[in-house]
């Protein structure tokens, strides 16, 4: 039985991955054909994005249609125009009067020291991935923007372990809130729930670590990149209001985050078709997202020689 529980479960919502297997790389494609409006939030000190200047409430386009979070950094930026390409086939887009422009805004991470460098999600992989998609429950672990995802690297590549894509959603009295994340973090995914380590630094904890050592080199190899999902009706300030509380599912789940060596970035999507109040679409957008940051390490199986927690 399919899980109902992802960002899938928001009316309109489409998923699509694809990755280079043996380069272990790949992208990530959330789909909204009618358009939504949509915000972000950018903690990290190392981001890698694409139209994330347009989503600012004061600038003019009120709608998007997708979003990409590829791997590769900033030579994955070049899935986007992929998915550009796909959405134009399909007539979606913001009507200039002489064309329909589709608006797809996108996030990389770091992922060039696992696999094969040379070879990075392009517009090619985007338009696979775009094509691919639906609303089935989306593949999780190392997939897409998972594919090559790792954690617990302040030491260095040698004691990191597999991370991947984890998605989650919960419904808030018909309010769904939806989270998809790929986890890349320099850091330990801490369970919540349990205070405890799920995954990461090998040698003990990267906060211990921290209190007597300089970083690694591998440290650069690092972000997390997710996007929030709702039926909810906001406005792109109240959904940048949104993506901004969702990071609050990253401090519950990551030790340390948004540190000067990831570029942690937060979309927001909102299709409009419920009155909601913006706290608790925030509230629960963290809550959501810190459960899709967990499952992202525990989908994850074993690449690159990195050990994963699922088989």
């Amino acid at each position: 039985m399919k899980r109902k529980n992802t960002i899938t479960a928001v009316p309109g919502i489409e998923v699509g991955h694809a990755q280079a297997e043996e380069a272990l790389t790949g992208c990530t494609v959330i789909l909204c054909r009618k358009g939504a409006v949509a915000g972000v939030d950018v903690r990290g000190g190392a981001p890698g994005t694409r139209e994330t200047d347009l989503l600012n409430p004061v600038n003019l386009v009120q709608k998007i249609h997708a979003i990409v979070l590829a791997g590769g950094s900033a030579f994955g930026l070049d899935a986007a125009s992929g998915v550009m390409r796909y959405l134009e086939e399909q007539k979606i887009g913001f009507d200039t009067g002489v064309a329909k422009v589709p608006i797809v805004p996108a996030a990389i991470l770091y992922d060039l020291a696992l696999g094969r460098a040379s070879i990075r999600p392009d517009s090619a992989m985007g338009y696979q991935a775009a094509a691919s998609a639906s609303s089935d429950a989306p593949g999780e672990g190392n997939v897409g923007a998972g594919a090559g995802a790792s954690v617990g690297k302040i030491r260095g590549m040698k004691y990191a372990m597999k991370a991947g894509v984890g998605t989650f959603s919960l419904n808030i009295n018909g309010i769904v809130i939806g989270a998809l994340v790929a986890v890349n973090a320099i850091g330990d995914i801490i369970d919540p729930k349990t205070g405890k380590i799920v995954a990461g630094l090998r040698s003990g904890s990267t906060l211990a670590w921290l209190k007597k050592n300089q970083a690694k080199s591998a440290t650069r190899s690092n972000t997390v990149i997710g996007v929030i999902a709702t039926n909810a009706k906001l406005t792109k300030a109240e959904a940048a209001k949104v993506a901004q509380m969702a990071h609050d599912g990253l401090a519950q789940t990551m030790r340390p985050a948004h540190t000067m060596y990831d570029g942690d970035t937060i979309f927001a999507l909102a299709t409009g078709e419920k009155k909601a109040d913006v706290s608790m679409v925030g509230a629960f957008a963290a809550e959501a997202m810190a459960a899709a940051i967990i499952r992202a390490v525990k989908m994850a199986k074993p690449a690159g020689g990195l050990l994963g927690l699922s088989k």
